[in-house]
């Protein structure tokens, strides 16, 4: 009360006016300042919100602001922008309440750079994420949008940026198309003209070329189709009310599979994801409940889920004793990574080609890649935590010659092909399927080739989880009191419960004690949180703030030799361990962190 309320800015939209009218009506002083006290923050994974009024928040004003500032950040990088060109992209989300979607939002995009005579390729349906890096890329343009929220909750929207390389923006980009946010606040008089827009000849519709393209790229990565053409491996597939379900029927018939047994209540896109709490695969079994009951109903034994957007792909497995299996994201990366190595070798009669090959994977993702390529004799290399910079490391080594064969992150996401410079769960979904089919053929269930896997390579046992916290202050001053430890300014715990620590890499503040000069390799990122501890038994810890969410995440695991497989002993190793860290580092008592919700 008696605060004055920020100008509208000159928004066309009715709905998110009388949202605003309502609110001040109502003299909701708080939730007016959440929604125009800070502009949302445009980073290296472009922008996450919630949809509704005002600059905090996705709507139709900050769609246009971002995307002139985006088009003069690439009027300034590229002097041929008007001939090559972007595409946009958009999934199924919507919020009646304010009007916005990802349709809708995405006409508005491509009506401001239309408006100063840059070429668009809008796509005229709902795809997954995956196609826009695949057409920057096929298509030679110089970036590209996607609008989507991948599996945030439904009120949730995003904007999602690729550079001309084909992969995700990394800083400085993300710092300077803020900058030219800042500077292009007031709409330019056509960015509203989105019907104007969709007849002009700038406008062209990639999408039943990028379909065909698309699943023509993708076959290079079929070996196996005479055991696909006769599998009586059954599979359940669900979309979780995302955009994949046509997609993944899609990519099984060009492997030509058996097409999977879709979940009828999620297989049509439902912005309001009615049966799930959230549309996120990663959270294991409640998105799996209908997709267990069909494969019951079936015969069915592994079920393969998509997120919303169908970049992250989930696989769970029916085991002996009727209960269901859901994998761990470095479960999957450990399959999938063996698998693309054995279909490599065997289409490759020159063994010394091996040492141009590259798998890689982020630093908090399992070890077990790297434990491969020590046998195998091919590079492994580790990146930040983010597909963008595995895109980006997979463009420069493709870029010097080098073969990606393929990069995976603990958080359910896969390139399997160097067609899409960036997590792909399509494509991920057909090659799984036909090393489903391979296995079936020699009776081996996937549980037991992971189990193989370790045995050769030594097992790498993973525990992750997270906090949720919503106070900034909390989440500081937890992580400077590992860096202050017992008071002293740049000092480090040496041990944490019985577990003493060997290593420690902070790339917050770039310090890394096992390398000479004390310094990371890495690159450093003072904005966000992330320490690592190495530990004496193997184990290695990393806690780090989530970009997206309001968690505290961490990530462990214990790697060993092979030959050390006394399963039981190290998952007890790794739980204590675990609850080690939880007890001394996080002090969830303490700093009031909620569990993350069973």
């Amino acid at each position: 009360k008696g605060q004055k309320m920020p100008p509208i800015s000159s928004t066309k939209n009715p709905k998110t006016v009388s949202m605003v009218q309502d609110l001040v009506k109502d003299g909701a002083v708080e939730t007016l300042k959440k929604y125009f006290s800070s502009r949302m923050e445009f980073g290296t994974a472009g922008l996450r919100a919630a949809m509704g009024p005002g600059i905090a928040c996705m709507n139709d004003l900050t769609i246009i602001q971002t995307t002139q500032g985006f088009c003069r950040y690439l009027e300034k990088s590229f002097s041929d922008l008007k001939e090559r060109g972007v595409v946009i992209g958009y999934d199924a989300r919507a919020h009646p309440p304010s009007g916005g979607s990802s349709k809708h939002f995405a006409r508005l995009a491509a009506a401001v750079f239309i408006s100063q005579g840059v070429p668009v390729h809008l796509f005229s349906d709902i795809t997954p994420t995956p196609f826009v890096p695949f057409t920057v890329s096929h298509l030679g343009l110089c970036a590209g949008i996607m609008v989507t929220a991948s599996h945030n909750p439904k009120q949730d929207n995003g904007y999602k940026v690729y550079w001309e390389n084909g992969a995700q923006i990394v800083s400085p980009h993300d710092k300077e198309i803020s900058k030219a946010i800042e500077e292009n606040l007031e709409p330019w008089p056509e960015s509203w003209s989105t019907e104007a827009a969709l007849k002009n000849p700038l406008l062209k519709d990639p999408y039943q070329d990028i379909h065909t393209e698309y699943f023509k790229a993708i076959q290079k990565h079929c070996h196996h189709r005479d055991i696909n053409k006769t599998s009586k491996v059954k599979i359940v597939h669900t979309s979780v009310h995302g955009v994949g379900h046509a997609f993944v029927q899609s990519a099984f018939k060009a492997f030509e599979l058996n097409p999977p047994y879709a979940v009828e209540e999620q297989k049509d896109p439902d912005p309001e994801f009615p049966t799930v709490k959230y549309p996120n695969p990663e959270e294991g079994e409640g998105v799996l409940t209908l997709s267990f009951a069909l494969a019951e109903r079936e015969g069915a034994t592994v079920v393969l889920a998509n997120d919303p957007d169908a970049d992250r792909l989930a696989i769970a497995e029916k085991q002996e004793n009727g209960q269901w299996r859901v994998f761990t994201g470095n479960e999957l990366g450990a399959l999938l990574g063996w698998w693309m190595f054995r279909c490599w070798k065997q289409q490759t009669s020159d063994a010394s080609v091996v040492k141009n090959l590259y798998m890689l994977s982020s630093t908090v993702s399992s070890k077990i890649l790297r434990a491969i390529a020590l046998k195998e004799g091919f590079h492994f290399e580790e990146t930040l935590t983010g597909f963008k910079w595995m895109g980006n490391r997979a463009r420069d080594l493709l870029d010097q010659g080098k073969t990606v064969l393929f990069a995976f992150e603990e958080a359910i996401g896969y390139m399997c092909s160097p067609c899409v410079l960036d997590k792909d769960g399509v494509s991920g979904a057909a090659i799984a399927a036909e090393m489903i089919s391979y296995l079936a053929t020699e009776n081996i269930s996937l549980s037991q080739q992971l189990t193989s896997v370790y045995t050769e390579y030594g097992y790498h046992m993973s525990k992750n989880s997270y906090f949720i916290c919503h106070n900034q202050d909390v989440i500081r001053s937890l992580f400077e009191r590992l860096r202050n430890h017992d008071g002293q300014k740049n000092s480090y715990p040496t041990e944490c419960g019985r577990f003493p620590i060997s290593a420690i890499r902070d790339l917050t503040t770039g310090y890394d004690s096992s390398q000479p000069d004390k310094k990371a390799v890495l690159p450093v990122s003072s904005s966000s949180q992330m320490i690592t501890f190495t530990f004496s038994n193997g184990g290695v810890a990393t806690m780090r703030t989530s970009g997206t969410e309001p968690k505290i995440k961490y990530y462990t695991e214990l790697c060993t030799a092979p030959g050390n497989s006394d399963v039981a002993y190290l998952k007890k190793e790794l739980d204590e361990l675990v609850d080690a860290i939880i007890e001394n580092f996080f002090e969830p008592q303490k700093n009031k962190l909620q569990p993350k919700p069973e």
